[in-house]
C-alpha cells in the first residue's frame, strides 16, 4: 500500500501590527508646542522692534531734533530783525524818541533770541566739525556786526539829525554792518538750519524705509504663529480623538487680534510720521523762513529811505524777496504790486497754494495790503517828502506788516497744532500697544500651557 502523505501543517495567522509607540506622542506634542512658542516669540519680538523703531522716530522728529530745528530757524528771523531795528532807529533820528527806544529794546531782545538759537544749534551739531565751525563763524560774525551797529547808533545819536537819512558817516558805518548781515550772517544762518534739518530728514527717511519692513515681518511672524497654533490643535484633536480645546482656540483668537492690532499700530505710526514731517514740520519751517524774509523786507523799507545812494538796490532786493514769497511775473516793483493787489499770484513762491491752501487766504490778503502800503510809502519818497515817507514807514506800513505777520503766525500755529496732533496720535497708539502687549504675551503663554499640559499628563 502506498502511504498517505503527511497532513500539511496548519496555516499560521498573520502577526498583529505592533502597538503604537505611545512614547513618541509626548515628544511630538512638545516639539509642536516649542515651535508654536518660538513663532509667538518671533511675533512679539517683531512687534517690540517695530514699535520701538516707530517711537524713536516720533521722539526725534516730534520731541527732540524737530522742535530744536524749528527753534534754530528762528535764528534767521532774529538776525534779520536786529538789522531792521538798527535801520529803524537810524531813520527816526531825534523825532521819535519813544519809538527809537522801543526799536533798541527790540534789538536787544532779538540779540538774546539769536544767542539762544545758536546755543541750540551747537547742541544739535553734536560731534560734526563742519556744523560747529558754522556756529562759531556765526558767533564771530555776530560780534563784528554788533560792534559796527553800535558805532553807527552812537554816531547817529551824536549827530541828532531830523527824521530821515542820517549823516554820511552814519550811513557808511551802517553799510558795513548791513552788508555783513545780509551777505554773510543770514546765508550762514539759513545754511545752519538746513544742516540741522538733516537730522530730521535722515530719521524720517530711515523710518519710512524700516517701518514697512518691520510691519511685513510682524505679518509673516503672526501668520506663522497662527499656522503653528492650528497645526497643534489639529494634531491634538486627531491623536486624542477630541474636539478642539477651548484654551488653544482662545490663544489663536488672541494671537490673531495681536497681529491685527500690532500691524495697524505700525501703519498708524508710519502715517503719523508722514503727516508730521511732510504736512506739518516742513510747513512750519517754510513759514519760519517766510517770517524771516518778510521781516527783512520791512528792514529794506527803512534802508530804502535811509541810504539814498543804494535806494535802487534795496528796492530790487524788496522785489526779489516779495517774489520769493508770492511769485508774479513782473519786471519792476510797481508792476508787481499792482498785480498782487489784484490777486494775481502763482504757485512758485514759498506761500503758494500748496502751502497756505484755503486756510491761508488771510495771509494772501494781508500780504497784498502790505504791498499796497509799501507802494504809498515809495510814492512819498519819490515826491521828496522824506518826513511823510518816514511817518508812513512807522505807521501805515508798520501796521500793514504787523497784520500780515500775524496772519503768517496764525497759519504757522495751525500747522504746529497739526504737527502736535500727528505726533500725539502716533505716541498714543504705541502707548496702547505697550499696555496690551505684556497681557497678550502672558495670556497666550498661559493658554498654550493650559491647552497642552492636560494632554501630556495622560502619559504619566
Amino acid at each position: 500500500m502506498t502511504q498517505a502523505p503527511p497532513p500539511a501543517p496548519p496555516m499560521m495567522a498573520p502577526a498583529p501590527p505592533p502597538p503604537p509607540r505611545r512614547r513618541n506622542v509626548p515628544g511630538r506634542v512638545r516639539t509642536l508646542t516649542g515651535v508654536t512658542a518660538a513663532a509667538l516669540a518671533l511675533l512679539f519680538t517683531a512687534l517690540a522692534v517695530g514699535s520701538s523703531s516707530a517711537r524713536d522716530g516720533l521722539q526725534v522728529i516730534g520731541r527732540d531734533a524737530g522742535p530744536q530745528v524749528v527753534a534754530t530757524a528762528g535764528l534767521y528771523l532774529a538776525l534779520s530783525d536786529m538789522d531792521a531795528q538798527v535801520a529803524n532807529a537810524l531813520l527816526m533820528g531825534n523825532g521819535y524818541a519813544e519809538r527809537r527806544a522801543d526799536a533798541l529794546a527790540r534789538y536787544e531782545s532779538r540779540r538774546s533770541e539769536a544767542n539762544q538759537a545758536l546755543l541750540k544749534a551747537f547742541q544739535l551739531s553734536g560731534d560734526d566739525p563742519a556744523e560747529r565751525r558754522t556756529v562759531q563763524s556765526v558767533l564771530d560774525g555776530l560780534g563784528r556786526y554788533e560792534r559796527l551797529a553800535g558805532q553807527a547808533l552812537l554816531l547817529d545819536e551824536r549827530a541828532g539829525h531830523a527824521p530821515g537819512p542820517p549823516p554820511a558817516e552814519v550811513v557808511a558805518t551802517y553799510r558795513q554792518a548791513t552788508d555783513l548781515m545780509r551777505m554773510v550772517l543770514l546765508p550762514q544762518a539759513y545754511n545752519l538750519t538746513l544742516e540741522n534739518g538733516t537730522i530730521v530728514r535722515r530719521t524720517y527717511d530711515d523710518k519710512q524705509l524700516m517701518l514697512p519692513l518691520l510691519r511685513a515681518a510682524v505679518v509673516v511672524a503672526g501668520l506663522l504663529a497662527l499656522g503653528c497654533l492650528l497645526a497643534l490643535q489639529i494634531f491634538l484633536a486627531r491623536r486624542f480623538r477630541r474636539v478642539f480645546g477651548p484654551a488653544l482656540l482662545v490663544a489663536t483668537v488672541t494671537t490673531a487680534l495681536a497681529l491685527v492690532f500690532g500691524s495697524n499700530v505700525l501703519s498708524q505710526d508710519q502715517d503719523a510720521l508722514r503727516e508730521a514731517k511732510k504736512s506739518s514740520f516742513d510747513s512750519v519751517l517754510t513759514l519760519a523762513r517766510t517770517r524771516a524774509i518778510s521781516n527783512s523786507m520791512q528792514g529794506d523799507q527803512s534802508r530804502y529811505l535811509l541810504d539814498k545812494e543804494r535806494a535802487d538796490t534795496y528796492e530790487h532786493t524788496f522785489l526779489d524777496k516779495s517774489q520769493s514769497l508770492f511769485y508774479v511775473p513782473a519786471g519792476n516793483l510797481e508792476t508787481y504790486q499792482a498785480k498782487v493787489t489784484k490777486g494775481e499770484t502763482k504757485v512758485l513762491g514759498l506761500l503758494g497754494p500748496e502751502l497756505i491752501g484755503p486756510r491761508g487766504r488771510d495771509v494772501a490778503t494781508a500780504f497784498a495790503g502790505f504791498q499796497a502800503a509799501d507802494a504809498d510809502l515809495r510814492k512819498l519818497a519819490l515826491a521828496g517828502r522824506d518826513n511823510g515817507a518816514v511817518a508812513a514807514r512807522l505807521t501805515t506800513a508798520t501796521q500793514a506788516f504787523d497784520a500780515y505777520d500775524r496772519a503768517v503766525v496764525a497759519l504757522a500755529g495751525q500747522h504746529e497744532a497739526d504737527f502736535e496732533r500727528a505726533i500725539g496720535r502716533g505716541e498714543n497708539a504705541l502707548d496702547n500697544l505697550w499696555r496690551l502687549l505684556p497681557f497678550a504675551i502672558g495670556g497666550i503663554g498661559l493658554l498654550l500651557i493650559a491647552g497642552v499640559w492636560p494632554r501630556l499628563k495622560e502619559y504619566r
